[in-house]
């Protein structure tokens, strides 16, 4: 394995949780922060270690962090942007928070650092929020806030049409140059619209309503016109396991049948993954503000279209060649390049200790 895997990690199985925030690089999935609840008692992560798990194979690594780490929290917003993991708002034991930490996942030292503000005003205290790729961050309102990370500044463009009303616990997407808005809570009432926010004239249009009226889902952009949706908590309050597909061109929605029927989730995360796969972790499988249990630690991994013959040839590769002898010998004829490629995704298949 890279030694940069090994310098500040542990092996071990993630404790289950819900309220986190998780990224895909390098198909390996990165989750922080979040909250479980133990004997009745409330416990929120340590925010000191980052999760990390191959998407498809079996190891599993906590990274020990250091640097300006951020407060334990639950419902933070985060995304992946050159490399580095960026964080923002969320709720720890002072309550909600403003303020934005970014960590580089790529040098194996896993520092994190508190970013600054240059100019401009950062949005208000929240949590329970969404962010798009393009860095634009939401809470219980309907303002539009976008943060520059090369210039540290933050900015609130003028918006145009009619914006969605004020919500928390929605869901969103980024497909090309347009953020995507979909359901969520307004005040008592958890809704089943999506809207769309055009990124370059800032315009604002409701686009469709789902079947359902739903909270605490996700919504994951599979292709270049389609976002995949799972699970949530229904008007009813009862946690979904259904999945959907949307095309932002026919503007339909089509239920996508999956192997995870019985695994319902709601306030967890969903990554876009390898060859269009959705990697779901975590969350809960029970209405968590009536009985607060139930919190995973399980990822689903959602085949959203036939594996490419060279991923399904590598997984072979990766699974089998411990215990076939013809396949250890044929490894130094292949190009230097690919046999790196299946040493690292080798190294991903050997057993991993649970040390919870």
């Amino acid at each position: 394995m890279d030694p940069a895997f090994e310098r500040h990690c542990s092996e071990l199985v993630a404790r289950e949780r819900s309220g986190h925030t998780a990224v895909v690089l390098d198909s390996l999935l990165y989750v922080w922060g979040g909250y479980m609840v133990r004997e009745m008692h409330k416990y929120v992560t340590r925010s000191t270690e980052i999760y990390m798990k191959s998407i498809t194979p079996v190891l599993r690594l906590v990274f020990h962090m250091s640097g300006e780490v951020p407060p334990s929290m639950s419902g933070t917003c985060g995304s992946s942007l050159g490399g580095n993991m960026y964080i923002f708002g969320g709720c720890d034991d002072g309550g909600q928070t403003n303020q934005m930490f970014c960590v580089d996942l790529t040098d194996g030292r896993y520092v994190w650092k508190k970013i600054i503000p240059l100019c401009g005003s950062a949005p208000s205290h929240r949590d329970k929020l969404s962010c798009w790729v393009d860095d634009l961050f939401w809470g219980w309102n309907n303002e539009v806030h976008v943060f520059d990370p090369v210039k540290g500044s933050w900015a609130e463009p003028q918006t145009h049409g009619r914006p969605p009303a004020p919500r928390a616990a929605h869901a969103g997407a980024t497909l090309g140059r347009r953020g995507y808005v979909c359901g969520g809570r307004v005040m008592e009432t958890r809704t089943n619209d999506l809207h769309c926010l055009d990124l370059e004239s800032w315009t604002w249009t409701e686009m469709s309503v789902n079947k359902h009226r739903i909270s605490w889902h996700t919504v994951t952009a599979v292709s270049e016109s389609t976002m995949f949706l799972f699970g949530g908590l229904s008007v009813d309050c009862r946690p979904m396991s259904d999945g959907w597909l949307f095309d932002v061109e026919t503007k339909k929605w089509r239920e996508f049948e999956h192997p995870y029927q019985d695994k319902p989730r709601l306030w967890h995360t969903a990554c876009g993954g390898r060859d269009s796969d959705v990697v779901v972790f975590g969350g809960s499988c029970d209405y968590i503000l009536l009985v607060d249990t139930g919190h995973c630690n399980d990822a689903l991994v959602f085949q959203m279209q036939p594996h490419p013959l060279f991923r399904i040839c590598e997984d072979y590769i990766a699974k089998n060649v411990r215990t076939l002898e013809r396949l250890r010998k044929q490894l130094p004829l292949l190009p230097p390049k690919m046999q790196k490629a299946l040493q690292r995704r080798i190294s991903f298949y050997r057993p991993s200790k649970n040390l919870n």
